[in-house]
C-alpha cells in the first residue's frame, strides 16, 4: 500500500499508477509494471499531435480541392441532382467523428487507450489509400469518395477519441495545460492549413490530395505501435449496445437533418421546411433523450452522465459548444467573402480563388498557433478560467470587428481582425481542454474525451448549418432584386433573369466557394450566352460583374452571421467565467491513505460534487468508509497538506479527501 504524501511535499495532481507526485525526473511505472521515464510523455505528445494535425487537415483539405477532385471524376457538383454528393464530401466527414467518438472513447477505456488509438490510425492510413485509388467515374465515383470518407472519418474518431486521454495520462497536472494546449491549437489550425494544403496539391493532381496522407500515416502508425503504451489501468465492462446505438442514431439524426436542411427544398430558399427535416430533428431529440434515460439504467453506461454534476466538466463542455457553433462557420464564410468577392475584384481569376483565399487565411491560423501553447503554459500557472473566458471575449470582439468591416476591405484590417480571431480561440482551447480532462476518474478519461470531441465536432456541424442558412436566408430577401436589375441590365431577357435570380443562393455560395465562375454557373443552363455578344458576356462573367452584384445583400448576410456568432461566443464567455474555480480530480490513491478492509473500498467511479468540490468524508469513529468525492481546488499558494492536514500514515479508517493544493 502506498504512503500518504510526507508532509512539505507539494503535489501536482497527477493520476498516476506508482505517485500522486509525477515529477518529470522520477521514475514510474505502468500498468504492466514497465519503467517509464520522463521522456515518455513528449513522445506521446508528438505521436498524438501528428494525428491530430493530420485527422483534422483532412476535415477540410477537400474544400478547396473539391473542383480538382470533381473535374477528376467528371461531375459537376453544382447541378442540382449533386448538391448531395458535395455536401456529404464536406459535412460527412465531421459528422460520422461527431457521432462515433464518444463510443470509441469508451472502448478505449474498457480495452486500452493506446490499442483503439493505434487502429485508428491503420483505418485512416488504409481509407487514405483508397480515396486516391478511386477506380469510377460520375455519381459512382462521388459515392466512392463518400464511402472512403466515412471509413478515414471513423480512423480519425479512434484518434480524436482517444489522443487527449492518452496525454492527460502521461503528464502531470502542472503541465497538462501546456500538452494539451499545443496538442488541440495543432488540431483546431489543422483545419485551416488544410484549405491551403488542399489548394496547393489540387493543383497538380487532385489524388495527391489523399496521397499526402499515406506517408505520414505509415510513419505514424509504426511509431505509435513501437512507442506508445498503456499507462492507465483499463476497466473491462459489458459493452453499452443501447446506449450506444441510440446516441449514435439520435445524434446522427440531428446533423443530418440539418445538413438537408441548408439545402433548397421546394420554392423555399432551405430546407427547414421539409418534413423529413423536421421529422429527423424531433426523431434526433427523443432518441437523446431515450439515451440519457438509457445511461441512468444500466450498470456499464457508455457515458456516465453524473460526470456533468462536476462543474468544470459541464461548463467546459457547453462553453466548447458555443465557441465551436462561433467559430465553425467562419471558416466558410470568409472563403466566400474572399473568393466571391474580394479576390475577383483585385484580379484574381475565379479558379485560382479558393487557393488565394487560403493563403490570405493564414494570420488566422497563426492567431492559433501562437496563442495555442503560450495559453497552456499560462493557464497551468495561473488558473485555466482567467485565460478560457478571456480567449471567448477577444473572439467576440473579433467578430463584432469583422461586423463593421466593409465588404471591400484594406487587407491588413482584414488580417489583422481573423488574427485576433485566432488568438481568441488559441487562448480558449488549451485551458479548456486541459480543464476539462483534469476534472473527470482516470478510468473514464476516453469517454470524456470523447464527448469533448462529440461537443466540438457537433458545434462545428451545427455552425456550418447555422451560418450558411442565416446567409441564405439573408441573400434570399435581398439578391433577386439586385441580380435581376443586373442581368437585364447586359440583354438578359427579363424572363430567363428573374428565374435565375430566384434561383436559391445556395448554389451561388457553392460556386464562389470552390472557385466556379458564378454567373457562368447560373446563365450556362439557359443557352441564353450563346444569344449575348461578346462584349454582354465578357461583362457578365468577368471579375467585376458578380462581385459588385452581390456585395450588398453579401454583406447584409455577413451582418446577421458575424452578430450570431458574436453572441455565440459572449454567452460561451459567461459559461466559461462560472465554470469555478480550478481542480483535479484525483484518484483515492494520489491523497489518500489506503483504509483497511474493514472500512470499505473506494468504488471505480465516485459520485461527484455538484460544485466540484472536495466533500468531507464519514467523521473518524463512525465506521462508514471514506467517500471518493476527491476534487482538488487549484487556488494559488497553497500546499498539498495545507491547513487542513493530511491523513495519517497509519491508514485511519477516515482518510479524509485532500485539502485543497495550488498550483
Amino acid at each position: 500500500m502506498r504512503k500518504p504524501a510526507e508532509q512539505g511535499h507539494q503535489t501536482n495532481g497527477s493520476d498516476s499508477i506508482d505517485s500522486g507526485r509525477a515529477d518529470s525526473g522520477r521514475v514510474e511505472r505502468d500498468s504492466g509494471g514497465r519503467l517509464k521515464s520522463g521522456s515518455y510523455k513528449w513522445v506521446a505528445l508528438s505521436n498524438t499531435t501528428l494525428s491530430m494535425t493530420m485527422a483534422t487537415i483532412d476535415a477540410s483539405i477537400v474544400i478547396i480541392a473539391m473542383p480538382a477532385i470533381f473535374r477528376g471524376i467528371h461531375l459537376n457538383p453544382l447541378s442540382p441532382g449533386n448538391i448531395s454528393y458535395l455536401l456529404w464530401m464536406i459535412i460527412g466527414y465531421l459528422l460520422v467523428q461527431s457521432v462515433l467518438v464518444v463510443t470509441l472513447g469508451r472502448l478505449g477505456d474498457m480495452f486500452g487507450r493506446v490499442k483503439i488509438y493505434n487502429m485508428g490510425f491503420v483505418v485512416f492510413t488504409v481509407a487514405s489509400i483508397a480515396l486516391s485509388l478511386d477506380p469510377l467515374l460520375g455519381g459512382n465515383g462521388a459515392l466512392w469518395l463518400i464511402l472512403w470518407r466515412v471509413v478515414q472519418a471513423f480512423g480519425g474518431a479512434m484518434l480524436m477519441a482517444n489522443s487527449a486521454a492518452i496525454l492527460t495520462d502521461a503528464f502531470p497536472a502542472n503541465q497538462r495545460g501546456t500538452a494539451l494546449g499545443i496538442n488541440q491549437i495543432a488540431g483546431i489550425s489543422g483545419t485551416f492549413v488544410g484549405l491551403l494544403l488542399g489548394g496547393l496539391l489540387a493543383a497538380w493532381d487532385w489524388r495527391a490530395v489523399f496521397w499526402i496522407n499515406v506517408p505520414i500515416g505509415v510513419f505514424g502508425t509504426i511509431w505509435a505501435y513501437l512507442s506508445l503504451h498503456e499507462i492507465a489501468t483499463t476497466q473491462r465492462a459489458k459493452i453499452d449496445w443501447w446506449g450506444n446505438i441510440t446516441f449514435a442514431s439520435g445524434a446522427g439524426l440531428l446533423l443530418v437533418a440539418i445538413t438537408y436542411g441548408i439545402q433548397p427544398y421546394g420554392g423555399s430558399a432551405t430546407g427547414w421546411g421539409n418534413p423529413m427535416v423536421f421529422g429527423g430533428l424531433i426523431a434526433g431529440v427523443v432518441l437523446l433523450t431515450l439515451f440519457c434515460w438509457i445511461e441512468t439504467k444500466v450498470p456499464d453506461p457508455m457515458f456516465r452522465l453524473r460526470l456533468f454534476r462536476i462543474r468544470a466538466f459541464a461548463f467546459g463542455n457547453l462553453a466548447s459548444l458555443l465557441g465551436a457553433i462561433a467559430r465553425g462557420g467562419l471558416q466558410f464564410m470568409l472563403v466566400i467573402w474572399l473568393a466571391g468577392i474580394w479576390l475577383p475584384l483585385h484580379g484574381y481569376n475565379y479558379v485560382d480563388t479558393p487557393l488565394w483565399a487560403g493563403i490570405y487565411m493564414l494570420p488566422l491560423t497563426a492567431g492559433f498557433l501562437i496563442a495555442g501553447p503560450i495559453s497552456g503554459w499560462l493557464s497551468d500557472k495561473y488558473g485555466q478560467r482567467l485565460f478560457a473566458t478571456l480567449g471567448l471575449l477577444v473572439a467576440t470582439g473579433a467578430f463584432i470587428g469583422l461586423m463593421f468591416l466593409p465588404i471591400v476591405f484594406p487587407y491588413w484590417a482584414f488580417g489583422t481582425l481573423i488574427f485576433f480571431n485566432g488568438v481568441g480561440s488559441g487562448l480558449f482551447a488549451s485551458p479548456n481542454t486541459s480543464a476539462i480532462m483534469s476534472a473527470v476518474p482516470a478510468n473514464r478519461r476516453g469517454s470524456a474525451s470523447g464527448m469533448r470531441s462529440t461537443f466540438q465536432n457537433a458545434g462545428m456541424s451545427l455552425s456550418i448549418g447555422i451560418f450558411f442558412s442565416l446567409m441564405v436566408a439573408g441573400l434570399a430577401s435581398t439578391l433577386p432584386k439586385t441580380l435581376t436589375a443586373g442581368l437585364t441590365g447586359q440583354g438578359v431577357p427579363a424572363d430567363i433573369a428573374a428565374k435565375v435570380a430566384h434561383l436559391p443562393p445556395v448554389s451561388t455560395m457553392f460556386a464562389a466557394l470552390l472557385g466556379y465562375n458564378p454567373v457562368h454557373n447560373l446563365l450556362a443552363p439557359t443557352g441564353v450566352l450563346s444569344k449575348l455578344s461578346p462584349q454582354q458576356v465578357g461583362v457578365l462573367t468577368g471579375k467585376q460583374f458578380f462581385p459588385h452584384i452581390i456585395s450588398a445583400p453579401f454583406h447584409h448576410g455577413l451582418v446577421i452571421v458575424f452578430t450570431a456568432a458574436a453572441i455565440m461566443s459572449f454567452i460561451g464567455a459567461l459559461v466559461s467565467l462560472m465554470r469555478g474555480k480550478q481542480f483535479y480530480y484525483e484518484e483515492p490513491s494520489a491523497v489518500s491513505a489506503p483504509a483497511p478492509a474493514a472500512a470499505g473500498t473506494v468504488g471505480p467511479d465516485p459520485d461527484p460534487a455538484v460544485n466540484g468540490s472536495a466533500a468531507a468524508d464519514s467523521p473518524a469513529g463512525t465506521g462508514k468508509p471514506a467517500l471518493a468525492r476527491l476534487f482538488i481546488h487549484h487556488e494559488k499558494g497553497a500546499n498539498a497538506n495545507g491547513a487542513n492536514g493530511t491523513a495519517a500514515a497509519s491508514g485511519d479508517a477516515a482518510a479524509r479527501s485532500a485539502p485543497g493544493r495550488r498550483g
